[in-house]
């Protein structure tokens, strides 16, 4: 038994458990990947790695379906074939007519949109406006006798609607400005250098107001069809937030010092088919992007706190924030004016030589 114990020590001490192991994964995981079937079969007899996330998509696909005649504040398939729209209003050359196989469902999410300001439920305004210039836009250039009684439909509901209720310009296709900007790249790459993850701060409560300012910067960013497949939860409360911020692995140390934490929440009910359904995870990292740097504008500094796809921290997460199965959480962010007594990581960045290429096959 001693002799035993001494093996597995030296074993230890020359890491040559982890030697094994390593071993043992990069021979394994070269036979799985070498083809379709057998990684297939790999999965099925260890299907714990993706079963959750093939659940989460099929639980958003049908609330999507659910959700569409019985809409949300924002309607988000209102939202996908408005932009499909406003994008064929853009395409050169002009088009005389399009969207024929969709504008009469683009209809019917438009009018449940008013039937909900009718019968005193809360919608998103300024995508209703939004969704009433593209139309109008769209049938002053489609005049073909094939969308005539949906042109008369269209007027008919979009009279209820009056003016506009934000006081902005037509929010439908418009050419874009190309002045020089007051930001320069200078600007830009300085904001950059600046930024930089702390996780110890000042214990201060964050103003909720510069917060929205930020979120004013991060709704900006690109979404596929400008779904916006996410959601921003908040919290301040100084019992709440440890709770939240120490779920995750990558908060160990410092959970407790944060004032406020951020969930991002992806929504894979915006999505129809699974083909789509990485792209809560591209979307809401281009936003969180640009909330990081409109955070350190307004002097406020943060942290990203990794999510892994694990199975206990989804179902801890999903019972303390009370998320459906297709609303996934993305990442934390912790929030907070930076104790400028603790020093900051370094956190050197790869050389451009490492990362980037030109016409690389």
């Amino acid at each position: 038994m001693k002799k035993l114990k001494s093996i597995v020590y030296w074993l230890l001490a020359r890491g040559g458990v982890r030697r094994a192991f390593e071993a043992t994964q990069r021979s394994l995981s070269g036979v799985v990947s070498g083809g379709r079937i057998r990684s297939h079969a790999y999965h099925s007899l260890n299907p714990i790695a993706f079963s959750r996330e093939q659940q989460a998509v099929m639980a958003g696909r049908h609330s999507y379906y659910q959700a569409l005649h019985h809409t949300d504040r924002s309607n988000v398939a209102l939202r996908r074939n408005v932009h499909r729209i406003e994008k064929g209003l853009v395409m050169q050359p002009p088009r005389p007519i399009f969207a024929l196989d969709y504008i009469e469902e683009t209809l019917d999410f438009f009018e449940a949109t008013i039937h909900r300001i009718r019968a005193g439920e809360p919608v998103d305004q300024g995508e209703l406006e939004w969704a009433s210039a593209v139309l109008g836009a769209y049938f002053r250039r489609v005049t073909d006798a094939a969308v005539k009684h949906h042109a008369e439909r269209f007027a008919f509901a979009s009279a209820e609607l009056g003016e506009s209720a934000t006081g902005e310009a037509s929010p439908e296709p418009f050419l874009r400005e190309t002045s020089p900007l007051a930001v320069t790249f200078e600007n830009l790459q300085q904001l950059a250098m600046r930024r930089r993850s702390v996780r110890f701060f000042q214990q201060r409560r964050v103003p909720r107001d510069l917060v929205d300012r930020a979120l004013e910067i991060a709704r900006q960013s690109p979404t596929a069809c400008n779904r916006m497949p996410y959601e921003f939860r908040f919290f301040d409360d100084p019992e709440m937030v440890p709770k939240v911020a120490s779920v995750p692995f990558g908060s160990a140390g410092y959970a407790e010092n944060i004032p406020m934490v951020a969930v991002v929440v992806g929504r894979l009910d915006s999505y129809f088919s699974p083909r789509d359904r990485h792209a809560v995870y591209i979307d809401s990292s281009l936003a969180v992007m640009g909330f990081l740097y409109g955070l350190e504008t307004l002097g406020l500094s943060s942290s990203i706190i990794n999510w892994p796809d694990f199975e206990p921290l989804e179902i801890k997460m999903q019972k303390l924030l009370g998320l459906e199965l297709h609303e996934r959480p993305m990442m934390l962010i912790a929030i907070g004016f930076a104790d400028t007594t603790v020093p900051v990581p370094f956190s050197k960045k790869k050389e451009l030589d490492s990362f980037r290429s030109f016409n690389r096959m």
